[in-house]
């Protein structure tokens, strides 16, 4: 098995539940007593938030660029990057890096489609809901992606202001649940939990539509990649 190099802290709550993932999907893939081979840097996620509120892409690009070549001195075989929003910054991440790269958009895209999904919410960061890097992803895959068409600032403050520092409110879930509502009347067949820690919140016991959840699927990927 390859050894996955993964970037994450941001946050690392959700690194956690990634962590668990790569785990249980390397026993189940090989049994027996098997884990991950897995090299972690985790980012203090404080700077890199205040980079993501400022627009300063380029910076902390250039710092998860240091963190992929510190990862390859290591020995990591294959890349993810265990955050949604920060593939904005994919490109200048990976100048310089020759490692395998699992882009967090597509393994989720293919389990929509394999499930005959074409049309699909977006919940996630306001980056991810209103810039196009990520949605362009999926429309690339064939998808059709819809977002909440209200002013989704609770959306974005739950998820800095809470799940990131392991916090689960109902008051929350409800108000995700709606958006997701809104979206299925708009014609969305299933939801994409597009940020790494809205799986904490919202999942199918508590949805209307079907739930893809990118880190469970993200991390997933990982692991068939290096066992490839």
């Amino acid at each position: 098995m390859k050894t996955i190099g993964l970037i994450g802290g941001m946050s690392w709550e959700s690194s956690a539940h990634y962590y668990r993932i790569l785990n249980e999907e390397t026993a189940r893939g090989l049994g027996g007593l098997h884990s991950a081979p897995v090299i972690m840097h985790s980012l203090d996620f404080a700077p890199i938030a205040q980079m993501q509120a400022s627009g300063d892409w380029d910076a902390a690009g250039r710092q998860l660029n240091s963190a992929a070549k510190g990862l390859v001195k290591a020995g990591a075989e294959i890349l993810g990057l265990a955050t949604n929003t920060m593939h904005i910054v994919a490109d200048i991440m990976l100048d310089g890096v020759d490692l395998p790269f699992i882009h967090i958009a597509d393994p989720t895209a293919q389990a929509l489609l394999a499930d005959g999904y074409d049309t699909v919410g977006l919940l996630g960061t306001r980056f991810t809901m209103e810039m196009d890097f990520y949605k362009s992803r999926l429309v690339s895959h064939g998808l059709t992606v819809l977002v909440p068409d209200v002013d989704h600032t609770n959306l974005n403050g739950i998820i800095y202001e809470e799940l990131c520092k392991g916090i689960v409110r109902e008051e929350s879930r409800r108000i995700y649940q709606s958006a997701i509502d809104r979206m299925a009347a708009r014609g969305a067949q299933a939801v994409i939990l597009g940020c790494t820690e809205i799986g904490m919140l919202i999942d199918d016991s508590t949805s209307t539509l079907p739930t893809y959840d990118t880190t469970n699927l993200h991390a997933r990927a990982l692991v068939h990649a290096a066992l490839a």
